[in-house]
């Protein structure tokens, strides 16, 4: 009788783990793709961001980082995240223009005078009414990471005057708003994916570029390029965007922890972005030729773009540009 009673408690122990077991969730990976080198403050954030899915998942849910450009450039995984394919990606405001143009509100020269203010931007209206036209595309949108604000480098002399950008070849990203700013400026643009942007740099077929100091520094562009310029012109915000179809596959309380968890690691990103960028100026000051733009030559390069920004920002959603021009006034009379 006890021999027939152990067996029976052993059997129910045994179908309880077994049930226990099969009801606990699976393990997840999820796929995040950047175009930058180690050490850059995306790729930093990327390593934060693991630690504290893992850490909040008990091991559940890992990060998988593919940096460098390794499985392409921004717009192809940007496409590849909309198909499924890839989990996250976080291509620049200027790249999600091409899903969504209104995103190159954000492009528009010599708009913002700090960091703060563009915080106070996207963190607002403006932003959640941006991240809403998202799933129509394919993408949930979780987070604004940044890649900052952005500076000239060039291999032929330093840029004092408006004039000295006349007729540099500049590769910047693949869009009409950047295209028409920057002949505007009077330099000769071509678009060209990031990935293949040092090897123009090295062989001159181009002569100039435009980023923020932590990606000439950690691409090494200095290697390529004498002389460095610092405008401030353009801020380029990192929209971080996951599949929809992965994130229908998550649970509620999985959906909640991932937002979360970039959120958490997108403070992290920012602010160490940030602080990168004091540090790499300093940095490449002592690699290149550094040279602040003369307030004069900033207003000429402002004056000469804004007929840009007006014509883009007639073409687009008017409900949408109204917001911003609100919020921007807002965020201008409150935020230094």
């Amino acid at each position: 009788m006890k021999l027939i009673q152990l067996i029976r408690a052993a059997a129910i122990a045994l179908a309880c783990a077994t049930a226990a077991h099969a009801q606990s969730p699976a393990p997840i990976t999820l796929r995040f793709g950047h175009v930058v080198q180690p050490g850059h403050p995306i790729s930093l954030g990327a390593q934060k961001l693991a630690e504290i899915l893992n850490t909040r998942s008990n091991g559940r849910i890992k990060l998988m980082e593919l940096g460098g450009g390794s499985i392409g450039g921004e717009a192809q995984q940007l496409s590849a995240v909309q198909g499924g394919v890839q989990d996250i990606t976080l291509p620049s405001a200027t790249i999600m223009g091409g899903v969504i143009k209104e995103f190159t509100l954000l492009d528009i020269p010599f708009s913002f005078n700090s960091a703060q203010q563009v915080d106070a931007l996207l963190q607002g209206p403006f932003g959640q009414l941006l991240m809403s036209r998202l799933p129509d595309k394919g993408m949930v949108g979780l987070d604004f990471w940044e890649t900052g604000f952005r500076n000239f480098t060039n291999s032929r002399k330093p840029i004092v005057n408006v004039e000295d950008l006349k007729g540099l070849k500049l590769r910047v990203i693949p869009n009409p708003l950047f295209l028409d700013s920057f002949a505007a400026l009077g330099t000769n643009p071509a678009p060209m994916p990031f990935p293949e942007l040092y090897g123009a740099l090295e062989s001159r077929a181009m002569d100039a570029q435009e980023n923020p100091f932590s990606v000439v520094l950690t691409s090494k562009f200095y290697e390529v390029q004498k002389y460095l310029s610092v405008t401030n012109h353009v801020y380029t915000a990192n929209p971080v965007v996951i599949s929809r179809k992965t994130w229908e596959k998550l649970s509620p309380a999985d959906q909640q922890l991932v937002k979360a968890a970039v959120q958490e690691a997108g403070a992290f990103q920012r602010q160490t972005s940030r602080e990168a960028s004091t540090v790499a100026r300093k940095e490449l000051e002592s690699k290149m030729q550094v040279n602040d733009v003369p307030p004069a030559t900033l207003a000429r390069m402002r004056e000469l773009t804004k007929p840009v920004g007006e014509k883009f920002a007639a073409s687009y959603d008017q409900s949408v540009v109204k917001v911003y021009r609100a919020e921007l006034e807002k965020v201008h009379a409150s935020v230094k």
